[in-house]
C-alpha cells in the first residue's frame, strides 16, 4: 500500500504544488501545506475506492486542506504586510508574458478560496463535471461562478 501511494503522490505532485502556490505566499508556507495536504492523503488513501480518477480524489483532499487551513489562520491575530516600497531590493526585470502571469497569479490570489480552486481547476482543464464532483457544486452554477469569475478576474487585473 505505501509503494502504491509513493507512486500516485509523485505522478500527481504537480496538482499538489499548485493547490499550494494558490493558497501561499512563502516558501515555507508552501513546503508546510504540502505536507498537510500530503498527510491528509495518506489519512485518506485507505478510504479511496476509486470511484472517481485519482486526480479528482486528490483536487478534493488538497483544497480541503488547504481552505481549511486558511479559515483557521484567518482566526489567528494577523500581523501588517511590508508594503511594496518598504524594503528596495534590487529590481527583477520580467518579460511582458512573465509580468503578464504575475499579474494574473496576483488576481487570482484576491479571489475567495472557492473562486481560487474553481479557477485552478478550469486552468487545469477540468471538465465541468470534474470540478462538480470535487467541489461540491452543480454543473450549471460551475458554468455561472466561472463567467463571474473571469469579470472579476478582468477587473483585477485592469487595476
Amino acid at each position: 500500500m505505501k509503494e502504491q501511494f509513493v507512486k500516485i503522490i509523485s505522478e500527481n505532485e504537480g496538482l499538489i504544488f499548485k493547490v499550494c502556490n494558490l493558497y501561499c505566499r512563502g516558501k515555507e508556507d508552501i513546503e508546510d501545506l504540502f505536507q498537510d495536504i500530503i498527510l491528509q492523503l495518506w489519512k485518506a488513501y485507505p478510504g479511496f475506492k476509486g470511484d472517481s480518477k485519482i486526480s479528482t480524489w486528490m483536487y478534493r483532499v488538497a483544497l480541503n486542506t488547504a481552505i481549511t487551513r486558511i479559515r483557521k489562520e484567518s482566526r489567528r491575530e494577523k500581523f501588517e504586510e511590508l508594503s511594496d516600497g518598504t524594503c528596495n531590493f534590487a529590481a527583477f526585470v520580467e518579460s511582458p508574458e512573465e509580468e503578464r502571469l504575475t499579474k494574473m497569479y496576483e488576481a487570482i490570489k484576491k479571489l475567495s478560496e472557492v473562486e481560487r480552486a474553481l479557477t485552478m481547476l478550469y486552468l487545469d482543464d477540468c471538465s465541468y463535471k470534474e470540478m462538480s464532483e470535487i467541489l461540491g457544486i452543480s454543473e450549471s452554477n460551475i458554468g455561472f461562478k466561472l463567467n463571474k469569475i473571469k469579470t472579476k478576474l478582468r477587473i483585477l487585473i485592469k487595476k
